[in-house]
C-alpha cells in the first residue's frame, strides 16, 4: 500500500485528492491546522472512525510555518508521495497579508522539501514530490501561457509561488529529487471556498433567491481566466507523480472567460434574466494590480500525461449554482 502525505487537505483541492487517492487504495495523511470551530467539512465524509474499521486516512496537526513539525512528520510517515497543496491562496488578501504570504506560500516549499531531502539522505527511500503551483505566476506575461512562458507576478501570492516553484526546480536539479510543479490555471468547484469570486457568485445568487440577500458585490468583471473542474485537476496531479521521469506541466482548459460571462451564465441557470439589477461593483475588491488575462496551452501534458479536460465552463457554472441552490433550497422555498 502506498503512503501519500497531503498538506491543504482540509481545502477543496485536497478534499478531491485525498478521494482519489484513497479509491487507488492509498494509506493517505493529511496535514491539519488546529482551529477552535471545526474545519473539515470538506473530508468528514471520508473520515473512517479508529474505533470501527482499520484506518487508511489519518490527519496531523500542524503548519507550514514548523519546520520542526514538518520534519517529523515527514520522518514519521515516510510517504511515496507529497502533494504540496497548503497555502496562503486567496489573491486579494495577499495584499493585505504579504509577509504570512510569503512565509507560508513560499517557504512552506522549501521546508518541505528540505525534510525530504533529508530523509532520503539517510533513507534507502524516493519521495515523489508534488508542488502546486498556478497561473498567477504569469501575472502580466501574455497569454496564452505555457511550461516555456515567463513569470511576471502581479501579486505577493503569485511571487511567493514562483520561489516555491523555482525552489522546487533547484531541489530536483540539485539533490537529483522526483519534484515536479503541476501549474494549474483556476480549478474551481461545489466545494470552493466562499471567498473566491467564482463561489461567491453562485453563493450570491442563491442567497439573493432566498431573500437573504439583496445585492452582489463584486470587483472587477473584466478580468479574464481559464476556469477549469478541481476535480479533473487532481487526477492531472497525481499522473505527474506516475510518470518515469519529474517534469513540469501546465494544466487548464486552453479557454478564457471573462468574471462578467461568469455572472451572466450563473444568473441565467438560477433562472435570473437581469442580473444587473443584482450586481454591483465595490471598489474594495480591486487589486493594487490586476492579471487581466491568463490562457493555459496544456498541449504538453495532453501529450505526455494523456490528460484532458471534460468538463466545459458552462457544466461548470450550472454544477457550482445548482449545489448552492441546494443548500439554500429551503429558504428558496419559502421566499
Amino acid at each position: 500500500m502506498k503512503k501519500a502525505f497531503v498538506t491543504g487537505a482540509t481545502g477543496q483541492d485536497g478534499s478531491y485528492l485525498i478521494e482519489l487517492l484513497l479509491e487507488k487504495g492509498y494509506e493517505v495523511h493529511g496535514l491539519i491546522r488546529r482551529s477552535s470551530t471545526f474545519n473539515t467539512s470538506r473530508i468528514d465524509h471520508v473520515y473512517q472512525d479508529p474505533h470501527e474499521k482499520k484506518l487508511h486516512f489519518y490527519l496531523h496537526y500542524g503548519d507550514l510555518s514548523d519546520t520542526g513539525n514538518i520534519r517529523k512528520l515527514i520522518f514519521d510517515i515516510q510517504p511515496d508521495e507529497v502533494y504540496h497543496l497548503g497555502a496562503q491562496s486567496h489573491v486579494r488578501v495577499s495584499f493585505d497579508i504579504p509577509e504570512y504570504t510569503a512565509d507560508i506560500t513560499g517557504l512552506g516549499a522549501l521546508r518541505i522539501l528540505e525534510a525530504i531531502k533529508d530523509f532520503e539522505k539517510s533513507h534507502d527511500k524516493k519521495i515523489r514530490f508534488y508542488q502546486a503551483s498556478s497561473s498567477e505566476m504569469f501575472g502580466s506575461t501574455p497569454p496564452p501561457q505555457n511550461e516555456k512562458t515567463s513569470f511576471h507576478p502581479r501579486s505577493p501570492y503569485g511571487c511567493a509561488k514562483v520561489f516555491a516553484y523555482h525552489t522546487t526546480v533547484n531541489y530536483r536539479e540539485a539533490y537529483n529529487m522526483f519534484a515536479v510543479n503541476g501549474v494549474l490555471f483556476n480549478h474551481e468547484s461545489e466545494r470552493r471556498g466562499e471567498t473566491f469570486v467564482t463561489r461567491k457568485i453562485t453563493r450570491g445568487i442563491a442567497r439573493i433567491l432566498a431573500g437573504l440577500d439583496k445585492k452582489l458585490y463584486l470587483g472587477n468583471l473584466n478580468a479574464r481566466r481559464d476556469w477549469g473542474y478541481a476535480k479533473e485537476y487532481m487526477e492531472a496531479a497525481w499522473m505527474m507523480l506516475q510518470q518515469d521521469k519529474p517534469d513540469d506541466y501546465v494544466i487548464g482548459t486552453g479557454e478564457t472567460h471573462s468574471v462578467k460571462e461568469f455572472v451572466q451564465a450563473a444568473f441565467k441557470h438560477a433562472g435570473i434574466s437581469d442580473w444587473k439589477k443584482y450586481v454591483e461593483i465595490d471598489p474594495r475588491y480591486y487589486r493594487p494590480t490586476e492579471v487581466d488575462s491568463l490562457i493555459a496551452d496544456p498541449s504538453k501534458a495532453r501529450k505526455k500525461l494523456k490528460w484532458k479536460p471534460k468538463t466545459t465552463f458552462d457544466s461548470l457554472v450550472r454544477l457550482m449554482v445548482e449545489e448552492d441552490l441546494r443548500v439554500y433550497s429551503p429558504n428558496i422555498k419559502e421566499a
